[in-house]
């Protein structure tokens, strides 16, 4: 089986790479070959979606590579969201028609669908899961927003797959009151609320997290933090077990990065996530509980998806 996989893998987002890993550790019977803004060795540019990308060419040898493959994975991630952009809903859906065009079969797997903003984003989504091989989605609101298209489609509700990943490498965390804070660029005045909820909770450290170059707003914090009179650290992760490793230490974790909230998750450290808007995928992971049933679904559910993705790969593969 030959796969292209698409995603926001290659600008620097550790919990998009860490889904790019997923894939290709999970499916090894797969020869996948992503798509990257950066490509490595063994991957491909994205396709075009607009006039400056058909003068890079290099989208030229992904074609080719699409053509001699069994189809496209659209691996987990927000892909078609508006919430910064209405040009995501753009690109990946040109993606989605260039397969149709060509004749191949086109995967949504571990998908957050939405929120939207305008029509135009939400047109884009849900052509693109119309035509799909196969939709599974990563929480309830995703699912409720494919269901209420009313697309004749079934919709397989499973969970970030980057959960298990970091499950697998479970540990003890601290007995020390340690406050873990995972910061974004774009940082939201809820963030300071919900600190300024938290200060007389007795926190022995306060650890920073920065998961994609947020110095500036980390330094921010930290002159914050020089307030609460207690040690205060800065940490850069750059892989999935640093996060891991550092989220591990904390005994309650505040977080603006969806991963950060997974990577509590699966720890089972209490978190709160702090929502960019409302519906998103940081909302939708707030309402999540930290018990052990709930941890055991989500991993049932992760199973779910994956078992039908495999079916489904096996089945449009004719070389299977």
């Amino acid at each position: 089986m030959r796969y292209l996989l698409a995603g926001n893998y290659g600008v620097g987002n550790l919990g998009d790479e860490a889904l790019k890993d997923y894939f290709l550790k999970r499916f090894p019977d797969v020869e996948w070959i992503p798509l990257s803004a950066t490509p490595g060795s063994g991957e491909k540019p994205f396709l075009p979606s607009g006039l400056r990308s058909l003068f890079g060419f290099g989208w030229l040898l992904t074609l080719r590579s699409l053509r001699g493959s069994d189809g496209l994975v659209f691996g987990g991630g927000s892909l078609f969201t508006d919430v910064e952009s209405v040009r995501a809903c753009f690109t990946w859906w040109c993606h989605a028609r260039i397969c149709t065009l060509l004749r191949k079969p086109y995967f949504l797997a571990f998908q957050g669908i939405g929120p939207f903003r305008t029509r135009v984003g939400e047109w884009f989504a849900r052509w693109a899961i119309r035509h799909a091989a196969l939709v599974s989605v990563r929480d309830n609101p995703s699912a409720k927003r494919c269901e209420e298209w009313g697309l004749n489609k079934e919709i397989i509700q499973s969970f970030d797959p980057v959960f298990s990943l970091l499950s697998e490498g479970k540990q003890v965390g601290s007995t020390r009151k340690i406050l873990i804070v995972i910061p974004r660029n774009n940082t939201a005045a809820s963030l300071l609320q919900s600190l300024t909820a938290l200060v007389h909770r007795g926190w022995e450290e306060v650890h920073i997290v920065l998961m994609q170059g947020e110095e500036s707003i980390g330094m921010t914090l930290k002159e914050y933090f020089s307030n609460w009179g207690v040690p205060v650290h800065m940490k850069s992760v750059v892989s999935l077990s640093d996060l891991h490793r550092e989220v591990a230490v904390g005994s309650f974790v505040l977080t603006e990065r969806y991963h950060g909230g997974i990577a509590a998750l699966a720890l089972g450290i209490p978190f709160e996530a702090i929502p960019q808007a409302p519906g998103d995928k940081l909302d939708s992971l707030s309402k999540l509980s930290v018990s052990p049933d709930s941890i055991a679904e989500l991993a049932i559910a992760i199973a779910r998806g994956e078992e039908e993705l495999r079916k489904a790969l096996k089945k449009a593969s004719p070389s299977r």
